[in-house]
Order: C-alpha cells, then sequence, then structure tokens
C-alpha cells in the first residue's frame, strides 16, 4: 500500500509542479483582473460538479462494489457492472450538459451574483463557462475508469492524466493565447481540449489493462439499483462539501476584485500537500480496505487505516507549519510577476496561511471516509458533513465583513476540523477505527518535529530576506530554494531521529520496487 501511495504522490507531485507552471503563467499574463476572475469561475463550476458526480460521490459508492465483484465474481461480472454504471453517468451528464449550456446565464446570477454588476465580467464569465462544462461529462467518465484501474491495482494512469490537463493549458497560454480575444479565452478553450485528452488517454489504458469497456444501453439492473442506493447518500455528501466551495466563490464575487483570484492562488498551493498526499492516501486506501473486507481481514483493514492516517499527517504537519511561516515568500517568488503584483502576493498569501490551519484536517478526512465507503455506508458522513457545513457557512458569514477572503478561508479550516473530528469520533464510538501504538506514539513527535522545523524556517526566512524579496526574479528563486531545503533538512532529520521514519520501512520499501521492476 505504501508503495502505491508514493507512486500516486509521486506523479501527482509532477502534475502539481507542471500546474505551478501553468499558474506563474496564467498569473504574468492574467493577473487577477475582472478576466481572471471570469475565467477562474468558469474553471471552478465544471470542477465543483466534477468532485459531485466525479471524483466524489461517484467514485466512493462505485469502487467499493466493483471491488466487491471483482473479488467475489471476477473480471466478467465486475466488467459487466462497469459497463453498466458508464452508461447510466453518460446519460446523465448528457442530459445535465444540455441543461446547464442553456440555463448558464441564469444560473451565472446564482454561482457569481456578484459579477452582475460588471456586465463585461458577467458575459466574459457565461462564455468561458460554456466552453469549459463539457469537461465535466470527460472527467465524469475518466473518474469511472480510474476507479476500475486502481481497482485491479493500476494506479499510474489515473494518477498521471492531470499531467495532461496541465500541459493543455501551458500550450493554450503559450500558443493559443495571442490568436484569441483574451488569455482567458485560450484558457477556456485548453480545459475542453484536456477533458477530451485525459478520457482518451484512460479509455487506452483500460484497453490496454483488458478492462476496455464496451458502450450498452441504460439497464435497470440490480446491480444499477443497488449502486444507485448507494451513490445517493453519497452525492448528497459531496454536495455539501461543493455547497462549501459553491458559498466562497458566491461570498468571494462581492469582496472587491481579486479576492477570487486571491482564493484560487492561495487554493493552488493548499493543494499540492492535499492532492499529492491526501488524494493519493484516500485513493489506494479505499480499494485496500474494500478488498480486505470482502476477505474477512478486518484486522488488516483497520491497520491499513492506521497507517494510511499515520503517513498523511507525517507528511502534511510540515507542510502546514511551513505555509503558516513561509506563505509570503512561497507565493511572492512563484506569482508575483507581470500583472500579479506585491499587494496581490500579500493577499493571496495571508490567504493561504488561513488554509494551512486546517490542512492536517483536510487530508485527515481523505483517510477517515474510506473507513465508511469501504463498508458501504455513504450516509454517515453526510450527516457528520451537515454540522461541519453549517460551521463553515456561518463563519464565512461572520468572517467576510472584518476580515474579508481570509475570512472565508479560516471557515473553510474551521469546518475541516469539525468533520475530521466528527468521522473520527463515530468510527471509534462504533469500534471500526481506533488509533493503535504506533500512531498514538508517533503523533506528538509529528508535532514537535513540524514545530521545531517551523522555527528553522522562521530564523532561516530572516537570514534571506534580501534574497528572498530582492527585486530580480533569480535572487528570490535561489533564496527560495536555500529555505526550502533548510525545511526540508530540519525535518527529515528530525524524523529520522524521532522514528517518525524508520530505515527498515524505507528498506522494505526499496526492496518491493526492486522485486515490482523484476516482475
Amino acid at each position: 500500500m505504501l508503495r502505491n501511495i508514493l507512486s500516486v504522490g509521486g506523479l501527482t507531485l509532477v502534475s502539481r509542479a507542471l500546474g505551478f507552471v501553468r499558474d506563474i503563467l496564467t498569473a504574468a499574463l492574467l493577473g487577477a483582473g475582472p478576466v481572471a476572475d471570469a475565467f477562474f469561475v468558469a474553471f471552478r463550476l465544471p470542477n465543483h460538479f466534477r468532485a459531485l458526480f466525479a471524483e466524489g460521490a461517484f467514485a466512493s459508492a462505485f469502487v467499493p462494489l466493483f471491488s466487491e465483484k471483482l473479488v467475489q465474481e471476477g473480471e466478467a461480472a465486475a466488467r459487466r457492472f462497469a459497463e453498466e454504471a458508464m452508461a447510466l453517468l453518460l446519460a446523465v451528464q448528457a442530459v445535465l450538459l444540455v441543461a446547464f449550456l442553456a440555463v448558464m446565464p441564469w444560473f451565472m446570477l446564482v454561482f457569481a451574483p456578484g459579477f452582475a454588476d460588471d456586465p463585461a465580467k458577467f458575459d466574459l464569465a457565461v462564455l468561458f463557462t460554456r466552453i469549459t462544462f463539457p469537461y465535466l461529462l470527460f472527467m465524469s467518465l475518466e473518474s469511472l475508469l480510474g476507479g476500475v484501474l486502481n481497482s485491479i491495482g493500476r494506479f499510474g494512469a489515473a494518477a498521471a492524466a492531470p499531467i495532461l490537463l496541465n500541459l493543455c493549458l501551458i500550450v493554450a497560454l503559450i500558443g493559443a493565447a495571442p490568436l484569441l480575444p483574451t488569455v482567458g479565452h485560450a484558457l477556456a478553450w485548453g480545459v475542453f481540449a484536456a477533458g477530451v485528452a485525459q478520457f482518451l488517454y484512460l479509455a487506452w489504458d483500460a484497453q490496454r489493462a483488458g478492462m476496455g469497456l464496451r458502450l450498452v444501453r441504460p439497464r435497470w439492473s440490480a446491480d444499477v439499483r443497488r449502486f444507485l442506493r448507494v451513490l445517493g447518500p453519497a452525492a448528497v455528501g459531496s454536495g455539501l462539501v461543493q455547497i462549501n466551495l459553491f458559498v466562497d466563490t458566491l461570498i468571494a464575487s462581492l469582496l472587491p476584485t481579486g479576492a477570487v483570484s486571491y482564493l484560487y492562488y492561495a487554493d493552488r498551493l493548499n493543494q499540492l500537500p492535499l492532492g499529492v498526499i491526501g488524494i493519493a492516501v484516500g485513493t489506494v486506501l479505499l480499494p485496500e480496505m474494500a478488498r480486505r473486507l470482502k476477505g474477512g481481514d478486518v484486522r488488516g483493514a483497520v491497520e491499513s487505516q492506521n497507517r494510511a492516517v499515520e503517513l498523511a499527517l507525517v507528511l502534511t504537519l510540515p507542510a502546514a507549519v511551513a505555509f503558516l511561516v513561509s506563505g509570503l515568500p512561497l507565493l511572492s517568488v512563484l506569482f508575483q510577476h507581470g500583472r500579479f503584483g506585491a499587494a496581490d502576493a500579500a493577499a493571496a498569501a495571508a490567504t493561504l496561511q488561513a488554509y494551512a490551519l486546517g490542512l492536517p484536517a483536510f487530508v485527515t478526512i481523505r483517510s477517515l471516509v474510506a473507513g465508511f465507503y469501504a463498508r458501504h455506508d455513504t450516509a454517515t458522513p453526510v450527516r457528520l458533513a451537515v454540522a461541519a457545513m453549517l460551521v463553515n457557512v456561518t463563519l464565512k458569514l461572520a468572517l467576510m465583513a472584518p476580515l474579508g477572503v481570509v475570512g472565508l478561508a479560516l471557515a473553510t479550516a474551521a469546518s475541516a476540523w469539525v468533520n475530521a473530528g466528527l468521522l473520527a469520533w463515530t468510527l471509534h464510538r462504533r469500534g471500526l477505527f481506533a488509533a493503535d501504538a504506533r500512531l498514538r506514539r508517533g503523533l506528538p513527535r509529528m508535532i514537535a518535529a513540524a514545530a521545531a522545523m517551523g522555527a528553522v524556517l522562521w530564523l532561516v526566512q530572516e537570514l534571506l530576506a534580501p534574497w528572498l524579496f530582492a527585486a530580480t526574479l533569480a535572487a528570490r528563486a535561489g533564496g527560495l530554494a536555500a529555505l526550502v531545503a533548510a525545511g526540508a533538512l530540519s525535518y527529515g532529520g528530525l524524523a529520522l531521529l524521532l522514528g517518525l521514519v524508520r530505515p527498515a520501512d524505507l528498506a522494505r520499501l526499496r526492496r518491493g520496487r526492486a522485486a515490482a521492476r523484476k516482475g
């Protein structure tokens, strides 16, 4: 499981690195003005629905059921179930696409009401969203194919697919932007092209793995009915998560121009550990636990969940501390170019620091919900998410006036801790999860190592201030490289010293990789 997590995380890291190249170009060419706000809303809308219909609800309902079919009835039955699920998904997505393209101007009044005061920005947001919305259809199909591949132990293609999105957007920025009215137009068409490319890549890999899916007519079979019973609560739960993000966009659209962009750039850095660590852990843990539970290995499933939580926290706590201490140098070096100025970097950095307070909770949630989904319980996480959503919305409304965009990020962080706490408490109360001795022993050591690394970062940052905030990009980049190296070396050394990372585990991992290459 660790080897698969690191494989998924490594490919995700490549994707995120290309994403930063994309965002650096976007910040320099687009800045944080009205065209940028319009594009980011257009990009966020299909991604909200993708998380609802694809990565969120659909994956959490589909993967355990597909894994069960695979273990108990074999590949033929599992493939047949996947084809029936794909037919249902395709039919729903086609109807959704046609409906939203038709009502987009009216829907934009709900999604970003603040844009109505600027007709030019509003019209651009509608146009860009109509171009990007078909991305949802292709990403939903990609999510199904990724679930099939992950369930048979092939994690590479699904983890690598987002690389194509970033490559398409980089090509759009460099090649298409000079030929179109604005950079936003180029990015919108780049999103559309990326959806097609990602779907075709996963379809090819599934065919190569012997799990190519045929297009069949939708059927109201027993498997489909069971799938929909599990999908319903999962869709509601994912919908609550997306409501939280929707409220972010809605309230940010009411704040001064640039607020949507600051949320976007801060979230891009916040999503780096969340994507590389949290999503990788959740992606691998869900089919792992589902297989173990179906095989009667309950103890092994709980052990896997403990190790997933442990790994997630070991890698996420230092990231959260680094964002808190060094958020401004990070945002300044990465995005302060061209039309994205020093004031923009400072506003985005403050937003990142607020997000960082909830980062460990965000990552832990990915491991905890797997304990419910692997047991086909998609309803309980919904009930717990309602409480977190109420906290989130209440705090956003309370903090938006005094703190602006930073208040929105603080509310998101607080609601994440509420959600993680409720998930852990419920699992423990039902006897489904308990922190084992290794996790209990390691947690205070993780906190101590991350705090010590934070002190090192603060000291080195003070010494490197002339370089970190120099006029030239080369000097700032060199200063940031030195700062990152100091943080990595200090935390890595402490992790080894305190036993958070064990040489024996690393040796077993190397042997496993060598065996996999030989095989």
